[in-house]
């Protein structure tokens, strides 16, 4: 875990902090598959502009998954921004805007983490158009169509029995 101490921060209007590291988390999926292997990277800076401590940083990040639609392995490049306001305490304890620091310590390993999880994509695709995969006979429809036959409604075979 990697803790930074923010206290001079908070004393010295006009001071930054400039953040430049690489970690790694265990970010799993339902089955357990890292989601995340590699590393990621955590780069900009934390300063005080007139009294107000706040973070303008970014995390750099890549996505390991299946496509939803046809199950493909899909590699993403995710960048995820880290922009938070940090404040000794508050007097509203319903307030969500800022990051409460009462020790003005403050462990980005656990804050990057946190941002990168709540920042994954609810749905991945292999490619914006992916045609998915047969619902009859499994093919990914992205190679090319099927041989299976379209499937008749059940309440019309009976028209169909007309036609022929």
């Amino acid at each position: 875990m990697f803790k930074i101490e923010l206290e001079g921060l908070f004393r010295h209007p006009g001071e930054q902090l400039t953040l430049d590291r690489t970690t790694e988390f265990s970010v799993t999926d339902e089955r357990g598959a890292s989601l995340i292997p590699g590393p990621v990277h955590i780069h900009g800076v934390i300063r005080n502009t007139a009294g107000v401590v706040y973070s303008d940083a970014s995390l750099d990040a890549e996505l390991h998954t299946f496509c939803d639609r046809c199950a493909c392995p899909v590699e993403k490049h995710l960048k995820v921004p880290m922009v938070h306001t940090f404040v000794p305490s508050v007097e509203n304890e319903d307030q969500d805007d800022y990051i409460v620091l009462p020790d003005l310590v403050l462990e980005l390993d656990a804050l990057a983490e946190e941002d990168l999880v709540l920042n994954l994509p609810s749905k991945v695709l292999c490619q914006e158009d992916c045609k998915g995969l047969c619902p009859t006979c499994g093919k990914n429809l992205n190679d090319g169509p099927c041989d299976c036959k379209e499937p008749v409604d059940p309440r019309l075979a009976g028209l169909l029995d007309l036609l022929q």
